[in-house]
């Protein structure tokens, strides 16, 4: 199965192309000029770079939040339009889950692990799950255990003190990269993904 995959949840975004479970390639986009101005442009770039059509694509993803309603309401619009023209499926990805799902890698189960996007003003918007045996990127292979929020790092940190106590929890997102200041943290570079932070007892 091919899958063209569009995020447009930040600035820059991305655009993707799956081939059954092998990222065939990834790219960010230009933050310096919007989404509007982009797309479609962007995707029919990268299908044409791998010498690919609208008519092969199997699959669209869109992210579908959290993230800044201009560029959602444009990346959502845009993949309808495209999918529109032959009849091809869609599937809206669940931003924050997206990250557990990637944070989860090499993480035992019953491991903690959290996203957190810049939601700007200070604040992030926030998901805590808890690991499953399930294989990575089965639905169920990450459990919600604090449904999304948005809200202070530090007081999104308490919050789940209160509920899972000092256990470690795995945060992976712009928003960990931005407010690694909030609590014990630790650095992981995370291997073929962004930079993660470890928060721990102190």
């Amino acid at each position: 199965m091919r899958v063209l995959a569009l995020d447009t949840t930040t600035r820059a975004g991305s655009a993707a192309m799956v081939e059954d479970d092998r990222v065939v390639d990834e790219r960010g986009g230009d933050a310096a000029r919007t989404h509007a101005e982009r797309l479609p442009a962007e995707i029919l770039a990268l299908l044409d770079a791998h010498d690919r059509t609208l008519a092969d694509v199997d699959l669209f993803a869109v992210a579908s939040g959290p993230g800044s309603f201009t560029g959602l309401r444009i990346g959502i619009a845009t993949i309808q339009g495209l999918a529109f023209v032959g009849g091809t499926r869609i599937v809206g990805v669940p931003a924050l889950e997206a990250l557990g799902q990637l944070a989860s890698r090499d993480v035992q189960p019953g491991a903690y692990v959290a996203a957190w996007m810049d939601a700007h003003r200070r604040d992030v918007f926030a998901s805590l799950f808890r690991v499953t045996s399930s294989s990575l990127f089965e639905r169920d292979h990450v459990i919600e255990v604090d449904a999304a929020t948005v809200g202070d790092p530090a007081s999104t940190i308490a919050r789940w003190r209160r509920q899972i106590g000092e256990e470690r929890v795995d945060v992976m997102g712009d928003g960990a990269v931005l407010f690694a200041d909030v609590g014990p943290p630790r650095r992981n570079r995370r291997r073929g993904g962004p930079a993660s932070f470890i928060y721990k007892a102190p």
